[in-house]
């Protein structure tokens, strides 16, 4: 899973970069003096993206770029991760069931073992103090719940970091391009509409950038949520039957 992570976080970053690379003062001459003749042309999107992007302060626009890269990195392989802690989980506590049944106890830690997800790992945990008192079960089903819950909540501080740092750096590029457009006043000693408007554009570019980087990142932020949400509901009532399960097993009524 890492390796996949890693090849798609280098292949989007190539892709980022490469209108610095492709449209630099070496590649194309002239580009950044006049990046208006590409978009007179019959360019493609591609190529407005990446003028645009140019536009913007390759500087400001990188960074923003980044951070939406990274933050997609963190939000598939949060994504790939509670796809992958879903599970049959009415089957899996049926073979339990079946097991404990039959007073099988390793048969069932060994089914609980050889599945993966949080829910299979609560009940390994149960299992595994079946001798105890059903109040030392519950407590552990309880940690056991907090520590996945916590596994299942990883990374997502990052992704929130970015959500909140992309539009901050659009803002302070949109600042650092007034101060610029201020700067061209002072120089020619004339409030020319053109220069204010030129400098507002260029400046105003970066915000829009970052803030289409943060509604990217919240739509996945929020689609992570939701699946972290049903998971935890899911282990929340899933351990309440496996506690019964387990009082069924040590009922001296039921199995005398």
């Amino acid at each position: 899973m890492k390796q996949l992570i890693n090849v798609i976080l280098i292949f989007c970053f190539l892709i980022t970069v490469s209108p610095i690379g492709l449209f630099g003062q070496d590649s194309i001459p002239g580009l950044i003096e006049n990046p208006e003749e590409l978009l007179d042309s019959e360019s493609s999107f591609h190529q407005v993206l990446k003028t645009r992007f140019i536009e913007g302060s390759a500087l400001f626009m990188s960074f923003i770029a980044l951070s939406l890269i990274v933050g997609l990195a963190f939000c598939l392989e949060r994504i790939i991760y509670l796809n992958l802690a879903q599970v049959n989980t009415k089957k899996l506590l049926s073979e339990v069931e079946e097991k404990l049944a039959k007073r099988d106890v390793e048969g069932a830690k060994e089914i609980v073992r050889d599945t993966r997800g949080p829910i299979a790992s609560i009940c390994y945990q149960a299992l595994s103090r079946i001798n105890e008192s059903l109040n030392a079960i519950d407590r552990s089903i309880t940690s056991s719940g907090s520590v996945q819950t916590g596994l299942l909540e990883k990374n997502l501080s990052w992704i929130t970091l970015f959500i909140a740092v992309a539009p901050s750096i659009g803002f302070l590029g949109t600042v650092v391009g007034m101060i610029q457009s201020f700067d061209n006043i002072e120089q020619y000693g004339d409030i020319n509409p053109s220069i204010i408007a030129g400098g507002m554009k260029v400046a105003l570019i970066t915000t829009v950038g970052g803030l289409i980087v943060a509604i990217i990142l919240q739509f996945f932020y929020n689609y992570i949520l939701v699946k972290i949400e049903g998971i935890v509901n899911e282990m929340e009532d899933n351990a309440v039957r496996i506690l019964d399960m387990i009082a069924d097993y040590k009922s001296p009524n039921l199995h005398p």
